[in-house]
């Protein structure tokens, strides 16, 4: 009898988006998801009990669940769903007006009625400076209904099912109160806390296999070492070459530990990130304890072709031996087309027709295959397809069950058609035959572009390599907690997805974001080494776009004369001076710290000056804060450190050429009683009229930066002469 085993293969995946130092998250896809997607999946599965199947989760995706759940961690949208809508101030409005409907808008708003009213009154496109305006047009019940009905439609059907109380919400559509959000708020994390119990149940029971992806989801052949890219791609420029397998043996064996104390038992299988391999790779499965790993069909095809092995599409659907005697795995390719279908084709279509075509297509791959094993792998994304799909994919994904669980496609004793994981398939295939090769690539075009060649790529490989050779050499110094997790923040910057959004091939609202996501975990590696941050990763490695009126910094329009007593003596003493805006621009992506309600700074002939306007919250912890202010000048960098439990001096230090800091003299020309202020003469930093001065503000807590300003990339000042208020006077 022809026996054929369907092996899907669900990968769950998400950036970590935690920064450790801060202690909170900017994105919240790990929370949204988990209410619609992760939640889902093992749902439906379990209403399903004769279907097998296979889910792979990564470790970061993992960690932060956890973080959610045991709520250690909040993102910066349940921050301001949490708000009370009454006492939205003017930015947070505009981040509920900008960010509230990210959301797929057919699938996830049209169908609840007060949820679309709310996007028509906003606008279908709208620009960041229409925010503010189109904000003032919101009523409080208006945003009230917003924070809602976000969190609301990212719920899935299992999760709706399971909580009669969600569809008693979504009924009442409108008009919601501040308990009603609290209660959804509360729903969602119960969901959260769920998952992992919920897909633990489902393998204990044998129905389910889990298995993992190296720990932050990096592409390993790249960590091994980028010279691999010119294997399939000779023609791309790279950065200097990054060379770190310990890093991807550590990204396993960590994967594997996380994995197997969050599930009771470690994976066998792998989904190595994006399907990266490379045969580097394979001894170190093998000496981790992994007994197979998965990839894609165009990874096949390339192999077999360096191997002048002819291809057709029949040897895809068995399993191979890859690597050299006792350092070998096994190795499954995807079927592209069959599991693409998934993700970017059946949502367009019914419920019925999509199963049926899903069903058609494996009985297709049962009459042409010729071997009585066959082996038919569905891989892809487990959580992103849902969201186009109307019911969540819950009607499609039940119809093929269906079919799946009760044989639908048998025929007598000739032909069984089954669900299995990964592992059961391969345990029933009674030979493996050999691969003598294996391309390196990912299932993107057979190669690694996406992550590396282009100018923003290559300068991030480029930080990422500098951060690890300093890292490399001062670890052994550091005390363990903090070196590993020093090490664990180099890991997640070695994370893909910061790379994938690099460059020209994708682009999503969220660029910057990422961009800086990735530069705050190079940077916590600085900190957390206790070294000084290089100056590079204060700058964009993307192209700039609208990055200096998202900080909204203004330049000085005259000479000041400030004396220097911690008092605002008149309306006049500071007229004219340069401004950064402590809060964050109009819905964008981060949050005031509350730290300052104003920030002016400005020159004579002589001196820089700076004025910081204490916010309430600073003055009652400022016994644990130290503020810096960073010069840079074009030939040297210095730091004026002043601590606000005691600010009646400050320390200027000099960077010196291997890093470390060098006193260079202390002044009492501060004052802080109603507010900050300091001058600095332009001669102790050696800069002269018509030179640039670039200036960043810092807080430390215990001596990890907690909020920096401008936040983007550093104020930029020219050093004024004579002819300064002619040159800058308007009527």
């Amino acid at each position: 009898m022809k026996t054929v085993r369907v092996c899907f293969l669900w990968h769950m995946h998400q950036p970590y988006y935690t920064d450790p130092v801060a202690g909170s998250a900017s994105m919240p896809w790990v929370r949204l998801h988990a209410t619609k997607a992760y939640f889902d999946m093992a749902f439906l599965l379990d209403r399903f009990p004769r279907l097998h199947a296979t889910f792979n989760f990564t470790p970061s995706l993992l960690v932060q669940l956890k973080e959610i759940g045991d709520g250690g961690v909040q993102d910066l949208f349940l921050e301001h769903a949490r708000r009370r809508a009454a006492d939205l101030n003017h930015e947070e409005q505009a981040f509920l007006i900008r960010h509230f409907f990210s959301i797929n808008w057919a699938t996830m708003i049209r169908p609840f009625p007060r949820y679309h009213e709310l996007l028509v009154k906003r606008g279908l496109e709208i620009d960041e400076q229409d925010l503010q305006r189109v904000a003032r047009q919101f009523s409080s019940q208006d945003f009230l209904d917003l924070q809602v009905w976000f969190n609301l439609a990212w719920f899935g059907y299992g999760a709706v099912q399971r909580s009669p109380r969600l569809s008693a919400l979504r009924a009442k559509n409108r008009g919601f109160s501040e308990e009603e959000k609290l209660e959804v708020l509360a729903l969602q994390r119960r969901t959260v806390q769920d998952i992992v119990p919920m897909y633990r149940r489902l393998a204990e029971r044998g129905q389910i296999e889990l298995t993992t992806t190296p720990f932050y989801h990096p592409i390993l052949p790249l960590v091994i070492d980028t010279e691999h890219t010119r294997r399939a791609r000779p023609d791309l420029p790279l950065p200097s070459r990054f060379r770190a397998p310990e890093d991807a043996e550590a990204q396993l064996r960590l994967a594997v530990e996380y994995h197997a104390a969050t599930f009771g038992r470690p994976p066998q299988g792998l989904w190595p990130s994006e399907g990266s391999v490379c045969p580097e790779l394979i001894p170190l499965l093998r000496r981790i304890g992994f007994r197979w790993l998965a990839t894609d069909e165009g990874i096949l095809a390339r192999s077999l072709e360096v191997a002048q092995i002819p291809w057709h599409r029949a040897q895809l659907y068995r399993p191979y031996t890859v690597g050299m005697g006792g350092e070998d795995a096994t190795i499954v390719f995807r079927d592209r087309e069959l599991s693409d279908g998934f993700g970017f084709l059946y949502h367009k279509t019914t419920a019925d027709v999509a199963g049926q075509d899903v069903l058609r297509r494996i009985k297709q791959v049962a009459l042409d295959t010729p071997q009585d094993n066959v082996l038919v792998p569905i891989i892809l994304d487990g959580e992103n397809p849902w969201e186009h799909y109307h019911e969540g994919g819950e009607q499609f994904l039940s119809h093929l069950y269906q079919a799946l669980s009760h044989g639908t496609l048998d025929e007598g004793d000739s032909l069984r058609v089954i669900t299995a994981t990964m592992s059961e398939a391969l345990a029933a295939t009674p030979e493996i035959p050999h691969l003598p090769y294996l391309h390196s690539g990912s299932w993107i075009n057979q190669d690694y572009k996406i992550w590396i060649g282009h100018a923003e790529d290559n300068r991030g490989w480029d930080l990422l390599g500098h951060t690890r050779s300093r890292l490399l050499e001062i670890s052994p110094s550091l005390p363990p907690e903090r070196a590993k997790a020093a090490w664990h923040e180099l890991y997640a910057a070695e994370g893909s997805d910061w790379f994938w959004w690099y460059g020209d091939d994708f682009d999503t609202a969220y660029k910057e974001e990422f961009d800086r996501l990735f530069r705050t975990h190079l940077r916590n590696v600085w900190t957390l080494a206790g070294l000084t941050p290089p100056d590079l990763l204060n700058h964009p490695l993307c192209e700039a776009r609208r990055f200096q009126t998202r900080d909204q910094v203004t330049q000085p329009l005259s000479l000041l004369r400030p004396t220097i007593d911690g008092i605002v003596t008149n309306f006049f003493e500071w007229r004219g001076a340069g401004t950064i805006n402590p809060h964050p621009p109009l819905g964008a992506m981060w949050k005031a710290e509350g730290l300052f309600s104003a920030i002016c700074f400005g020159f004579d002939l002589e001196h820089f000056f700076l004025r910081l306007d204490p916010a309430t919250s600073l003055l009652s912890q400022k016994a644990d804060l130290g503020i810096e202010c960073w010069l840079q000048t074009p030939a040297h960098s210095y730091r004026l450190e002043m601590s606000l439990a005691s600010p009646d001096h400050y320390v200027l230090s000099e960077r010196r050429d291997d890093g470390g800091w060098q006193e260079v003299s202390r002044s009492a020309r501060i004052s802080w009683h109603q507010v900050l202020e300091l001058a600095l003469p332009f001669k102790e930093v050696h800069v002269e009229e018509g030179q640039i001065l670039q200036m960043t503000v810092i807080v430390r807590r215990d001596g990890l930066e907690t909020a920096r300003y401008p936040r983007h990339q550093p104020a930029a000042l020219s050093v004024p002469g004579p002819e300064f208020e002619a040159t800058v006077w308007r009527v």
